[in-house]
Order: structure tokens, then C-alpha cells, then sequence
């Protein structure tokens, strides 16, 4: 195995060239002030190919024998910081406004088809499944499904896995840990293992968000949650009339704490409550919070 050199530093060149693929693939803008960082992280890109420096890494990532390699660039650049119920104004919204209005239609062999884009480990698809389980244990059952995607393969292994150490578990309220998990034990210590049940309601895929979607049926919720907040705004305004268009009508989209759509009419959105959207003909219902135990 070839040694990095002691000086390995990411050279101005290797950093342009390197930022201008990221952005090209992903959306994703580095910049210089974290330079630092950046080279941190791709550092051990350089040791899993064996390569010496940055120049070659970067002359190999932007070639075409290196194509396989941007996804695991991308990867390592992407932050993947989540827990569960975060931002729990969301999944609020999801019982007590969103399931309570699908139910009716879902009795009847209607469907409801929700995505968590930009899923990270895992931790929002599962929240949102136990949120539907807990408000209407029956969903189980019915034609209800959540696509959860990512652009990196390792946080897809592992959200598939569903394997979380204690720490990644503190916002799960015990009963629900209970219910929806099973302890274990591993050469890391306690883990808790998501239930089959749980489980079952979700499908994890790899997905760039920036390149072609496979679903062919509109989705009925979107949670698009920090992810825009690294795209610069000609990326976002990309990306927005795409969620619009695979929406229903009655769909809803919700985005970040701190990312809004800066001109929502623009793109056929409407406000429906904080960081919540929903298309401008969409029929207005004022959210309602459930009563649940989440």
C-alpha cells in the first residue's frame, strides 16, 4: 500500500477541479474556507486507491475510469447529520393533517406514496413510519409505502441496515423504542435493531437528486429536509419544479428549518404553516396537530 505523503495537501488546482465536479454531479458547492475540511475528508479516498496525492486522485476522479469513484467522493463530502424527529412540527403535521384526510381513501384501496429525499442514515423514514403506525396502526396493512433516497451508497447500506448505537436513539420516546426496535449487542456495544414491521414500510434506494427520477406516480408527501441548504440557489431553483411536478395535487412538501423556497408562487407552491408546502391549487386544510405519542 503506497504511503500519502507527508505534505498531502489539496493544491489549488486539485481543488478547483474537484469543486467543479462536485457541483456538476451533485449541486454540491464547496468553497475555500473550508478547504481544511474538504481535505480531511477526502483523504481516505486517496488511501482506500492507494493513490499518493491529490493531483492524481483528482486527475482520476474527473476521468472517465473514474466515474465509479464520484460517488464515493460525493459521499464523503455530504454531510450525514440527522436524528430521529427532528423538526417534530413536521410529523405532526403528518398525523394529524395528512393521514387523518387519507385514511378515508386508503380504507377504499386508495394509495399514499411519501419520499424522504435526501434520507441520510435513516433516521426520517423511520420516524415518519412510526408516526403513521402510531396514529393508525392499521396503515400497515394498507397500500402505504415511503421511498427514502440518498446520493451516498454507505448511508443507504446503513439505513437499510437499521442499526443504530444508543446515542443515535436519544429522541425516540422509550415506549416507542420499545415497540419499534429490538436491543442487541455488538462489538460496538448496545444497539437497537428496527422491527421488521417497522422496516417493511420503507424502501431505501440510492438516488441523486440531480439526475433522473425513477417513480412514475405522483407523490403525496415530500420530505426534503437540509438538504437544498448546500445547493446554490440556480440548483434549488432546479430542483423545486421537479418536486412540483412528480406532487399531487393535495401533496405536501416539506423542506429545512433554515431553507425556504424564496419565491414559492413562482414555482406553483403555496405556504401551508412553517416550512411547509403544498401546490397553489391544492385544497387549503389548516394543519392539525395530533394528539399522539410521538
Amino acid at each position: 500500500m503506497r504511503q500519502l505523503q507527508m505534505d498531502c495537501t489539496l493544491d489549488p488546482d486539485s481543488f478547483r477541479a474537484i469543486a467543479r465536479l462536485a457541483y456538476s454531479e451533485s449541486g454540491l458547492t464547496l468553497v475555500e474556507e473550508k478547504l481544511s475540511m474538504i481535505q480531511s475528508r477526502l483523504r481516505h479516498r486517496l488511501r482506500a486507491l492507494d493513490l499518493a496525492d491529490f493531483a492524481v486522485y483528482s486527475s482520476f476522479v474527473c476521468s472517465d475510469a473514474g466515474q465509479a469513484e464520484r460517488r464515493h467522493m460525493i459521499s464523503a463530502l455530504t454531510t450525514n447529520v440527522s436524528h430521529f424527529f427532528r423538526e417534530r412540527h413536521h410529523f405532526d403535521i403528518l398525523a394529524g393533517t395528512i393521514l387523518r384526510d387519507a385514511l378515508p381513501r386508503l380504507r377504499t384501496g386508495g394509495r399514499l406514496r411519501l419520499w424522504s429525499a435526501g434520507c441520510s442514515n435513516g433516521q426520517e423514514a423511520c420516524s415518519m413510519a412510526m408516526t403513521l403506525l402510531e396514529t393508525a396502526p392499521e396503515v400497515a396493512d394498507l397500500d402505504l409505502r415511503i421511498l427514502a433516497t440518498d446520493i451516498a451508497p454507505n448511508v443507504v447500506a446503513f439505513a437499510k441496515e437499521g442499526r443504530y448505537a444508543e446515542r443515535l436513539v436519544a429522541g425516540i420516546d422509550k415506549a416507542l423504542l420499545t415497540r419499534y426496535f429490538q436491543q442487541a449487542t455488538d462489538a460496538a456495544g448496545t444497539v437497537y435493531v428496527a422491527t421488521p414491521a417497522l422496516r417493511s414500510m420503507i424502501r431505501y434506494r440510492e438516488l441523486n437528486l440531480l439526475s433522473d427520477w425513477p417513480m412514475r406516480n405522483a407523490i403525496d408527501v415530500i420530505f426534503c429536509r437540509n438538504v437544498v441548504i448546500y445547493f446554490d440557489q440556480v440548483t434549488q431553483n432546479r430542483l423545486w419544479p421537479r418536486f412540483r411536478t412528480i406532487l399531487s395535487p393535495d401533496g405536501w412538501l416539506f423542506v429545512g428549518h433554515s431553507e425556504r423556497i424564496t419565491d414559492p408562487e413562482a414555482f406553483g407552491f403555496q405556504i401551508q404553516g412553517p416550512t411547509a408546502y403544498r401546490p397553489s391549487d391544492a385544497r387549503c386544510a389548516t394543519p392539525q396537530t395530533a394528539k399522539g405519542k410521538t
